[in-house]
């Protein structure tokens, strides 16, 4: 799989991450999520892509207006990727920069996201 398809299949996966709308969130989520797909981050960790849509929507129903943006581009390398983002309040305000780092399948979907929030630590 080339890097701009890959680019394509993350860019639909943060686009499920602000979709509002259930239905349309799955259909995003059904096109970049593999059916085993793992997802783990500080707070959590997932299996599958009914698990995934879940926590999406608790958490968009816990910061009600919020999204997230790409704070990077999307780097592809073979079949891993890692991006920045960051979380934008219905006010505008913003929370730190965080990284996910990702791994696809041969089905073309996202088989793994690793999510950490903030800044790395200092060295030490």
């Amino acid at each position: 799989m080339d890097g701009t398809a890959i680019t394509k299949i993350v860019t639909h996966y943060m686009a499920a991450w602000n979709e509002r709308e259930a239905a349309a969130r799955n259909t995003l989520l059904e096109a970049c999520w593999s059916d085993g797909g793992i997802y783990v981050d500080p707070n959590v960790s997932l299996i599958g892509r009914e698990a995934l849509g879940g926590h999406i929507a608790k958490v968009r129903a816990s910061r009600p207006g919020a999204r997230l943006e790409f704070m990077s581009g999307i780097d592809v390398h073979h079949n891993l990727v890692r991006f920045l983002w960051r979380l934008v309040r219905a006010d505008g305000t913003h929370g730190e920069t965080s990284i996910d780092f990702g791994e696809v399948g041969p089905d073309g979907r996202l088989v793994k996201i690793a999510g950490f929030f903030g800044a790395p630590p200092p060295p030490g």
